[in-house]
């Protein structure tokens, strides 16, 4: 398509020249902005990917992709009602336990904590919570006497395996002085670490027989929760998990229960991909002048191209040759930058904390502990080719109009 001719003098024009100096400087300015446009935009979708994909796989290893949920008086005959869900097409399994909210008290502090009473085999199902066990004695917590707490409590609280732990719950026996709030010791059976800020300070796992004594549920239970086979397809299973569910229970998904944070981030997503597009559009503005400025200090040797026999379109492939390499050598060196930040970006901000020394990243701020990133082909493919477009739109205007230079007015103007 190119002539080595034609690729020659583009390569000319391109290299920095003493009396058009300022033609280089705009041609720079216009690679470093489609550069840092595209860099930028790549880090910034393998964040909010990351942020997204590590938040979900937390969310789904930690509770049920469906959660069946009763009132204060629990489900009394709930074995009758995990057979019918176990029936249910697409259900993978299904587990009842009880929830509910507690003081936790130990060395002198105290915290309000969400407790959650299950069986040590429905536990050893959150793949996620088992492999994120820092230390576990699983023998106490399978002889109800222990319970499971995050890291972060025990950090605030300085406890450790083997540790007690007390647990307040306000609704305790009426006495005729009203009701006493019921006091329960345990011991600190294992501690987990899951990366999650609210589950590592605030979520504790009892064992279920234990959780239906202190909950005052003997038998029963308030929740259950049911996986299903694809997580993603979970509105498909909804309404025949309410038909076996009955008027027994209130049927919500994880995505009824996430919607809010979820749609933010595809929002946030979305802003953030067209706030820095537009990085990338004002760069291709910049070839767009580089280009018109390069074709007017160019008209004589344009003028001598096209008395020496030079097509107008060879003068347009000319032009057209020297933008796209700078929209296509800037989208390239973008292209490696973006994918080297976003595979280190963790460590990047691991190393900006210790030279700053200010937190860059708050865990109780924003869910996670670490800074997620995760590369998307698709993503990066479509903003390399979305800056290449752009970078080719920017040329065509400027290499049509060296291509309609009349020879005798540009040499009649010098």
């Amino acid at each position: 398509m190119f002539g080595p001719a034609e690729r020659w003098v583009a390569g000319r024009y391109l290299r920095p020249t003493r009396e058009h100096g300022f033609v280089s400087v705009i041609t720079i300015f216009a690679l470093t902005g489609i550069a840092l446009g595209v860099g930028t935009l790549i880090v910034v979708l393998a964040v909010m990917n990351g942020f997204r994909a590590e938040l979900l796989d937390r969310v789904l290893g930690l509770n049920g992709h469906v959660t069946v949920q009763a009132g204060p008086e629990g489900i009394r005959d709930f074995d009758e009602i995990v057979r019918r869900l176990q029936a249910v097409p697409d259900v993978r399994a299904v587990t009842p336990f009880i929830e509910g909210q507690a003081m936790a008290t130990a060395s002198g502090v105290a915290s309000g904590a969400l407790v959650r009473g299950m069986t040590s085999a429905a536990l050893a199902e959150r793949d996620y919570l088992v492999a994120n066990l820092r230390a576990a004695d699983l023998e106490a917590f399978d002889a109800g006497e222990g319970v499971l707490i995050g890291v972060r409590m025990a950090r605030r609280m300085g406890l450790f395996v083997g540790d007690p732990i007390t647990l307040i719950a306000p609704d305790g026996p009426a006495t005729p002085f009203g009701t006493m709030p019921r006091v329960v010791g345990f011991e600190v059976a294992g501690i987990f670490d899951v990366g999650m800020f609210e589950y590592d300070n605030a979520v504790i796992f009892m064992p279920l027989r234990a959780a239906q004594t202190y909950f005052d549920l003997d038998g029963r239970v308030n929740a259950i929760d049911v996986f299903v086979a694809d997580p993603e397809r979970v509105r498909e299973s909804r309404g025949l998990i309410q038909a076996a569910v009955g008027p027994r229970g209130w049927v919500t998904t994880w995505e009824e229960v996430n919607a809010q944070f979820f749609n933010a981030l595809q929002v946030e997503r979305n802003v953030m991909f067209l706030i820095l597009t537009l990085i990338i559009l004002v760069a291709a503005f910049n070839i767009i002048t580089g280009l018109t400025m390069l074709v007017r200090s160019k008209g004589r040797d344009i003028a001598i191209l096209r008395t020496m026999g030079a097509t107008r379109g060879a003068i347009m492939r000319i032009f057209f040759l020297a933008g796209m390499t700078i929209g296509t050598l800037g989208t390239a060196i973008g292209f490696a930058l973006g994918l080297a930040f976003a595979a280190n970006i963790d460590a990047i901000r691991r190393f900006l904390e210790r030279l700053t020394g200010a937190e860059l990243w708050a865990a109780e701020i924003r869910f996670l502990s670490q800074l997620p990133a995760r590369i998307e082909v698709v993503d990066v493919a479509s903003v390399v080719a979305m800056a290449l477009v752009l970078s080719f739109l920017a040329t065509l205007v400027p290499s049509w109009r060296a291509a309609r230079l009349d020879p005798v007015e540009a040499l009649r103007r010098e």
